[in-house]
């Protein structure tokens, strides 16, 4: 149990951290799919000597088509992430994920014919409460305008390939291990990341030392992420663990004031510690 939690802690803070350095290197001008090709790339050749030892031949149809989809929707995913991040603060657009509970929601009232009960409903108007103290920070203020940014629509976009992405790990992970997953999550990311920046410009990554730098921090804690992500997904629902994982929108909040100097710090933690709390009741309720 106390690994767990330092996995969930470990999984939380390393997500936050690598969201500073995509956005640093957003700054710098890299493509965002290139970003993570470089990410993935790096993590890949990392684990070259475990993938040489392991035996691919006895996986079945489900588990190569949940691993592509997964990497699909990933390699979209934080690509759609990284663009967000270089138009939009940190500290407003981590809160957002906790609109994904809400999507999953939405899409079991039509697919699986869930109806809400009432902690349900109560949930998500804490979560419309919460983005109402985050969003009331910006100059569009809690509107349907807020919309039209493309920062805004991005991160919507990141959040429902990553809400896919979620559920196809945890599938290769029952079909495998979770070190089959972490191999075949960098592998085919790279594949479809590597795709996806094939006409970016801007691929020299070796523009300054400190760019070098970013880029292996953004290695560093991406891999970290993900390896705790699949420990934690092998050790309990999904549900479960991505309720935890709500609370890095409070990190990057903190981290969004800390290294890139955003305002209004205090109206965007109150109004995120709501939104966490609406998206951990939620995710519960759903397991």
């Amino acid at each position: 149990m106390l690994f767990l939690i330092f996995a969930v802690t470990v999984r939380i803070l390393s997500n936050s951290m690598a969201n500073v350095y995509q956005k640093k290197l957003a700054a710098f001008g890299y493509n965002p799919s290139f970003i993570n090709f470089v990410m993935y790339l790096g993590l890949s050749i990392f684990l070259c000597p475990l993938m040489l030892r392991q035996d691919y031949s006895g996986f079945g149809a489900a588990f190569w088509l949940f691993a592509s989809v997964g990497g699909l929707c990933g390699a979209l995913g934080n690509s759609y992430l990284v663009k967000a991040l270089k138009k939009g603060e940190l500290s407003v657009l981590g809160p957002i994920n906790a609109y994904k509970s809400v999507v999953a929601m939405i899409i079991g009232i039509f697919l699986l014919k869930e109806i809400p009960s009432l902690f349900g409903v109560f949930a998500v108007a804490l979560i419309v409460v919460g983005s109402y103290f985050v969003f009331d920070t910006q100059d569009e203020g809690f509107s349907f305008k807020l919309l039209k940014r493309a920062d805004i629509r991005y991160r919507i976009y990141a959040l429902v390939f990553t809400a896919v992405e979620a559920l196809c790990i945890k599938n290769v992970i029952n079909e495998s291990d979770i070190v089959i997953s972490f191999i075949f999550w960098c592998v085919f990311g790279m594949l479809f990341t590597g795709l996806l920046s094939v006409k970016s410009g801007n691929i020299n990554i070796f523009k300054n030392i400190r760019t070098v730098r970013y880029f292996a921090l953004v290695v560093l804690f991406m891999g970290l992420m993900q390896i705790t992500t699949n420990y934690v997904f092998s050790k309990m629902q999904v549900g479960y663990g991505l309720a935890l994982f709500q609370l890095s929108a409070l990190v990057s909040v903190v981290l969004g004031w800390k290294y890139f100097k955003e305002t209004n710090i205090i109206k965007k933690l109150f109004g995120t510690v709501i939104m966490v709390i609406g998206a951990v009741i939620i995710t519960l309720l759903r397991v």
